[in-house]
C-alpha cells in the first residue's frame, strides 16, 4: 500500500508519523515550514502522564531534561492558601501512585523543545519522509487512495493510502474537505511572560485567584520550568484593550512583589498574549481523509490542554490506520476514530463551557457549586492537573468497538473503555517492564492477574494452572496478540484476564479463561472479523494452580477533486 500522508509537522503530526512508524507503517510528512521552530520560552505545553509516556516510547526520552515535572500544586485566593497538593514529580507508575497516594505530576516543557525532540526522532526513522516547504493546494480522493499537490517551491504530486490533516487551526486540509468548524471565539485571553527569577515555591505550580495588588486581575498562574524559568499567565478581560509592553512590565513587577515582598531580580525572556478559542469540526473523517489536533478542535480555557488532546488523537488514529494498512479495509474501525475522539473532546468542551460562568462570575450555575472558593478551585485544578471532567483521560465506554456485556465479564478498578493502570508486567521474554511500555505496537494485549509470579520460577509457572489454556486461547485470537502477566491489578481478583487495546484502553475483563468471549471481544475491538479468522477453542473457567505454582503464563466511488481557492489559504 501507499504511505499515509500526514499534513502538518507540528507536535501532533510528528507524533502521528512516529506512532505509525512504530507499527510498521510508512508516512510522508508534509511540513509547510522550513523544518525548524523559533524558540519561544513563553509558549509551553503541559503533558499529562500518559502523554509524556507516549513521547518517551516514540523516542523522546530526554524531555525530563528540558521540561519539569511539578512537585506540587498550590492554590491561593486573595492572601489565603486554599489548596496545597503534593505531586509525584518523578512521573511514577500506578503502583507508585497507589503507594504514595499522590497524583502524578504533569510534565511542563517549552513547545519548541518538544517539537525539536520529535523532529530528531522522526529524522532517525526510515519509515518517515519529512518534506519541508510543502504546502498543499489540491486534494483528490478515489476508491484506492488519495493524492495531494503541493505548491512551489516544491511543486509535486504525492500519492497516499490515507491522509491526516494535522495542519492547525487554519487547516488547509479541513477547508479543502469543506468541513465546518463552528464554535466560540476568544473564550479567554491571557497575557503571558517567561522569566527567570527566584520565587517562594521552587518546582511548584501556583494559581492565585483575586490577588490583592492592583494589576493582578482576576487570576494569575506561575508554572515552573527547568533552570529557574517560570511561565506567568494573567487572565485578561474578554474584550479588554491591547496589552502594551509598559503595562505588562508593571504586571510583572507587581506580581513578583506581591509574592516575594518586593520585586526580586528577574530576567525577562519572552512575552505574548494568548487568546483561547473553543471550536469543534463537524466531521473528523471524509472518506480517506482525517483531521487531528487543532485542525479538528480548539480548546484550552480553565486549564484544559489542547495539545494533550491532539496527541491522544494521534495515538487513537495511528493503531487503526496501522491495522488497516497491514490487514486490509475495516471501515467500522476507521469510523470509530471520529466516534471516540470527537465525543471525548466534545465532552471536554461542554465541561469547560459549563464551568466558565461559575469560575468567572455571574450566572445561576454558580450557586450549584458548594464551598464557593474551594469548589471553584477544584474545577480549575482538574483542568491543570488532568483530573475530573476538565482534565481526566477519556473513556470510550460507548465506543462502537466496545463488546456487548456478558456474564463472563468481571469488574475491575478500571471501567471498560478507560485507560488501564500502568502496573508491572512480565513480558514474553521473561523481563519485567511497565504495561505502558508494551503499548503502541499495533496489537492488543492480554494480561493475566496471577499473584505469586514474582516468587515462582518462570519455567514452572508458564506451564502451570490456567496458563496452557490461556496460551491456546490467545493464539486463537484474530491478528497478533501479546500475553502478559501481572502480580496484581487494581480491583481484580486472581485469574482475572484483561483484554487491552493497542492504545491502552480496556476492552473487557473476564473472570478466568473464557476463550469464546475473549475471541468475540477481540474481534469487536478490531472492528470486525479479520481476513483469516480462526475458530476459538471451547470456553474454560479458571481453575486452581495446583502444586506447581500460581496460575499464570504467557503466549506468544467515484473520483473527487477539490481545488484550493482564496478561501482555502491561511489567513
Amino acid at each position: 500500500m501507499d504511505p499515509v500522508i500526514v499534513v502538518g509537522a507540528g507536535p501532533v503530526g510528528l507524533t502521528l508519523s512516529l506512532a505509525l512508524a512504530a507499527q510498521g507503517v510508512p508516512s510522508v510528512l508534509l511540513d509547510e515550514g522550513p523544518g525548524t521552530e523559533e524558540p519561544r520560552p513563553a509558549r509551553t505545553v503541559v503533558l499529562r502522564e500518559d502523554s509524556a509516556d507516549l513521547m518517551g516510547r516514540l523516542g523522546c526520552r530526554e524531555l525530563d531534561r528540558v521540561g519539569l515535572r511539578w512537585s506540587g500544586w498550590r492554590s491561593i485566593r486573595r492572601k489565603q492558601l486554599v489548596r496545597n497538593v503534593p505531586l509525584s514529580g518523578g512521573g511514577g507508575s500506578e503502583d507508585d501512585t497507589a503507594l504514595t497516594g499522590l497524583l502524578p505530576a504533569p510534565l511542563h516543557v517549552p513547545q519548541h523543545e518538544l517539537s525539536a525532540a520529535l523532529r530528531a526522532a522522526v529524522d532517525k526513522t526510515p519509515l518517515v519522509q519529512r518534506v519541508p516547504l510543502s504546502r498543499i493546494d489540491t486534494l483528490e480522493q478515489d476508491p484506492d487512495g488519495i493524492t495531494v499537490h503541493t505548491r512551489e517551491p516544491g511543486s509535486t504530486w504525492w500519492r497516499g493510502s490515507y491522509l491526516v490533516g494535522c495542519d492547525g487551526a487554519r487547516s488547509t486540509v479541513r477547508k479543502l474537505l469543506d468541513i465546518r468548524f463552528p464554535g466560540r471565539t476568544a473564550v479567554e485571553r491571557h497575557a503571558v511572560a517567561a522569566l527567570r527569577a527566584e520565587l517562594p515555591w521552587p518546582d511548584e505550580a501556583v494559581l492565585h485567584r483575586q490577588p490583592p495588588w492592583r494589576t493582578g486581575g482576576a487570576e494569575v498562574s506561575a508554572r515552573p520550568l527547568p533552570n529557574g524559568v517560570w511561565r506567568l499567565d494573567w487572565l485578561l478581560p474578554p474584550r479588554g484593550e491591547l496589552v502594551t509592553p509598559e503595562a505588562l512590565i508593571t504586571r510583572i513587577r507587581d506580581t513578583l512583589a506581591g509574592w516575594c515582598g518586593e520585586t526580586p531580580a528577574y530576567e525577562l525572556l519572552d512575552t505574548g498574549v494568548h487568546t483561547l478559542h473553543h471550536r469543534l469540526a463537524r466531521r473528523w473523517r471524509k472518506q480517506r481523509a482525517f483531521l487531528a489536533g487543532d485542525a479538528a478542535h480548539l480548546l484550552g480555557a480553565v486549564g484544559t490542554q489542547g495539545l494533550d488532546e491532539g496527541i491522544r488523537d494521534a495515538e487513537n488514529l495511528a493503531w487503526k490506520l496501522a491495522h488497516v494498512w497491514h490487514h486490509g479495509p475495516a471501515e467500522h474501525l476507521l469510523d470509530s476514530y471520529q466516534a471516540e475522539r470527537r465525543a471525548a473532546v466534545a465532552a471536554r468542551l461542554r465541561a469547560a463551557d459549563q464551568s466558565l460562568p461559575i469560575l468567572r462570575g455571574g450566572g445561576g450555575l454558580r450557586t450549584l457549586v458548594p464551598g464557593a472558593a474551594r469548589g471553584h478551585d477544584t474545577l480549575l485544578s482538574d483542568g491543570h492537573l488532568g483530573c475530573g471532567a476538565l482534565g481526566a483521560p477519556p473513556s470510550y465506554s460507548h465506543s462502537p468497538l466496545a463488546p456487548p456485556h456478558t456474564e463472563a465479564h468481571a469488574a475491575v478498578g478500571t471501567p471498560p473503555g478507560a485507560p488501564v493502570a500502568d502496573v508491572t508486567v512480565t513480558a514474553p521474554d521473561g523481563t519485567t517492564t511497565r504495561l505502558r511500555e508494551r503499548l503502541g505496537q499495533g496489537h492488543p494485549l492480554v494480561v493475566l492477574v496471577a499473584p505469586g509470579t514474582g516468587v515462582w520460577d518462570r519455567r514452572h509457572w508458564q506451564t502451570a494452572g490456567v496458563m496452557p489454556r490461556l496460551t491456546d486461547a490467545v493464539a486463537a485470537l484474530p491478528g497478533s496478540t501479546e500475553l502478559l502477566v501481572t502480580e496484581s491489578y487494581p480491583g481484580a481478583s486472581a485469574h482475572t484476564v484483561l483484554l487491552v487495546r493497542p492504545d491502552g484502553h480496556l476492552v473487557a475483563a473476564f473472570g478466568g479463561v473464557r476463550p469464546a468471549e475473549l475471541f468475540t471481544a477481540a474481534r469487536t475491538a478490531l472492528g470486525g472479523a479479520p481476513h483469516e479468522e480462526r475458530e476459538p477453542v471451547e470456553p474454560v473457567d479458571g481453575g486452581s494452580g495446583g502444586d506447581d505454582g500460581p496460575d499464570t503464563g504467557r503466549g506468544q466511488g467515484s473520483r473527487a477533486r477539490v481545488h484550493a481557492d482564496g478561501s482555502a489559504g491561511l489567513h
